[in-house]
């Protein structure tokens, strides 16, 4: 999983993240396994409570936009395989 850098700043890390996913790589699987693993990014990716992604957060794999896709769909086999990262990008917006 590649983070943008405020967040890999945060959880004191350089580069991507690797994480071992029991089960079914989705996203939501994913990153309850970054939160277990990196207890400081609980809250920074998606609401604690309702388990919603952040709204200026976007989820991307093997060049396909997945921030609207259910949180319990399979990710792209080549991510599940640890081929391709699961990138966490931060959008930005102003005028």
């Amino acid at each position: 999983m590649v983070l943008p850098s405020p967040l890999r700043s945060l959880a004191k890390v350089d580069g991507e993240l690797a994480i071992d996913v029991p089960g079914a790589v989705t996203t939501r699987s994913v990153l309850d396994a970054v939160e277990a693993g990196y207890p400081m990014l609980k809250g920074t990716i998606r609401d604690q409570v309702t388990q919603e992604r952040r709204a200026f957060v976007r989820f991307f794999a093997c060049e396909l936009d997945l921030s609207h896709e259910s949180p319990d769909a399979a990710l792209p086999e080549a991510v599940a395989a640890g081929r391709e990262p699961l990138l966490v990008v931060g959008a930005m917006a102003g005028g």
